[in-house]
């Protein structure tokens, strides 16, 4: 990997969703800083990690100016012990899916004065092996989690099967695209951001309008 590469995947990428032109947020869990860095050289700003400890450690490590100016994204299961780290290093917490875990952000994020941007994570396609609200449950608790005063719900997160042929993906995102919707009119609030989308779908879901796609074996190969 060098910079170079990265350069060259980030046109081609940039090239396949012009016409929506998401954010693209470069998922760092497998890289070290060094693809922090050359991403950032590269012109992203926006980096994703899914492990507290090591995501922690690698912003930790990286210069004052590439911290100050980068935006980083928690998108891993959130464990209750480690809210307080998650929520001091990180801007977004993609991956909220439980009333206990919103609570627990908003009275940690009240505590050290912050309001924490968070979007919530649905579980579209029902997989046991994976966390995430299903739509029921996220109706039931969304009313209460917008009015927590540490956090703010920015958007929704979702992730595809990763064996899921075209045309399932074509509705998956399509009905997550819809269920925001569903939320926004009737809690009238509004939801900016739809986050989905990953190396092997980007150029799906962007049609369905994400507005953010987590992108790392696609940018760093």
């Amino acid at each position: 990997m060098s910079e170079s590469n990265i350069s060259d995947n980030l046109l081609l990428i940039k090239k396949q969703i012009a016409p929506w032109k998401p954010n693209i947020i470069a998922v760092t869990k497998y890289y070290d800083k060094t693809a922090i860095e050359q991403a950032y050289a590269c012109g992203l700003r926006d980096f994703a990690e899914s492990r507290a400890n090591d995501g922690i450690s690698k912003i930790e490590s990286l210069c004052k100016e590439l911290r100050e100016k980068s935006t980083f994204h928690f998108i891993g299961h959130v464990q209750s012990n480690k809210v307080k780290k998650v929520i001091k290093y990180f801007d977004y917490i993609q991956s909220v899916d439980s009333l206990k875990i919103a609570e627990l952000i908003s009275s940690y994020a009240l505590e050290i004065g912050k309001i924490q941007k968070v979007l919530l994570e649905l579980n579209a396609a029902s997989e046991e092996t994976k966390f995430g609200y299903s739509k029921e449950g996220m109706l039931r608790d969304f009313e209460r989690i917008i009015s927590l005063k540490g956090i703010r719900v920015c958007g929704i997160m979702s992730m595809a099967p990763l064996n899921a042929e075209e045309r399932e993906l074509e509705e998956l995102f399509e009905g997550v695209k819809l269920f925001k919707q569903e939320l926004e009119e009737r809690f009238g609030y509004k939801l900016p951001e739809l986050s989905m989308g990953m190396s092997n779908d980007y150029h799906i879901a962007v049609k369905h309008g994400a507005t953010m796609v987590r992108i790392g074996r696609k940018l760093f190969s």
